[in-house]
């Protein structure tokens, strides 16, 4: 995972750790399968520090930010099928097409996310 620090000189940062798809923040405070969070689309999830010190996922109920996550849109290998409900003699007749393409997500690659840390006040 690319790890990127704000500011890159900053000293202060929330402790993290990582485990296959799993991201602990603060010796696990909070946790998650960053897995469970892709979609079709980036999906940016906001780690906040709340009025207790405690972490939140989110700013409304945060004070500070911590932590960005940013899972990237989610792939696909597409591939050309036959379509069998295609009949060529009912070309006329139906909207069916001689092929399909069949969509197929890529596995999960926590690799392609990236966690942008802030600096914590002290």
């Amino acid at each position: 995972m690319k790890v990127t620090h704000m500011p890159e000189d900053g000293k202060n940062f929330i402790p993290y750790e990582v485990t296959g798809k799993i991201v602990s923040f603060n010796d696990g405070d909070l946790m998650f399968d960053v897995s469970k969070k892709e979609r079709d689309y980036e999906v940016i999830i906001d780690i906040c520090q709340d009025y207790t010190g405690g972490l939140v996922m989110g700013t409304s109920e945060g004070q500070r930010y911590v932590a960005q996550l940013v899972v990237p849109a989610r792939e696909y290998t597409e591939t050309e099928k036959e379509n069998p409900r295609y009949n060529p003699e009912a070309e006329e007749e139906t909207m069916e097409s001689p092929t399909y393409i069949d969509r197929q997500p890529v596995p999960f690659d926590i690799e392609k996310c990236e966690l942008r840390l802030w600096e914590m006040e002290v």
